[in-house]
């Protein structure tokens, strides 16, 4: 196995403290590929209060910034990699945030795919996953299976325009998630393309408080 340096970790208002504190929900945030963990951190500002949030450096260097695995194609992870790096994730993960402690994944293009690994690997760990304009890891050593997801609860969002992840994942992304994959799952289209709109992020800010709040 790679043996990937400890990972890097951002904080929203540098709140290392409540990102630790175990009886804090916590909201983990996945850049894109050739991204880092500060841009996709700046998203909590626009999220709801309450929750921890954390930004994970993905491991790979790559093009100025960092990606979450090796691809043979655009969201197409090679399984090996894939394997290695959700590995080295979880690892960091059960640290902070063992089983027990209400979590939601955010993840967005690359960290999407990288989010929907972590699904597949494990369905109901997650209070909830976000694949924000990105795709399921299709063909990367994992099942996905009608009804594999069930209990599992997701968000998928995607742009009409986007023309950066190759539209047949998209499409099956869409199709598995909203009817397929057994999960409970809140679905967002932008006439745009790929990016992060204000309309989306207060549908996902919604969605993750229900999540998140029990007394919902």
């Amino acid at each position: 196995m790679t043996d990937f340096a400890a990972p890097v970790v951002a904080t929203a208002g540098g709140d290392a403290a409540r990102t630790a504190d175990p009886a804090t929900p916590l909201v983990v945030l996945l850049h894109g590929r050739g991204s880092d963990e500060r841009q996709i951190l700046t998203l909590a500002g626009h999220l709801p209060e309450g929750p921890a949030y954390a930004a994970v450096r993905a491991p790979i260097a790559e093009g100025g910034g960092y990606a979450w695995f090796a691809n043979r194609g655009i969201g197409r992870p090679v399984a090996e990699s894939l394997a290695e790096t959700t590995a080295w994730f979880t690892t960091w993960l059960d640290e902070v945030a063992p089983v027990g402690r209400p979590g939601v994944l955010v993840g967005f293009s690359g960290g999407a795919a990288f989010a929907g690994g972590l699904l597949l690997q494990d369905p109901t760990r997650y209070a909830g996953v976000a694949v924000l304009h990105g795709t399921l890891p299709f063909d990367a050593g994992l099942a996905v299976t009608p009804g594999g997801l069930e209990g599992a609860h997701t968000f998928v969002a995607q742009g009409d325009q986007d023309h950066v992840i190759p539209r047949e994942l998209l499409d099956r992304t869409w199709e598995h998630l909203t009817a397929g994959s057994g999960a409970t799952t809140r679905s967002h289209r932008d006439p745009g393309g790929h990016g992060v709109t204000l309309e989306l992020l207060v549908e996902l800010g919604g969605w993750i408080t229900e999540r998140l709040d029990p007394s919902r």
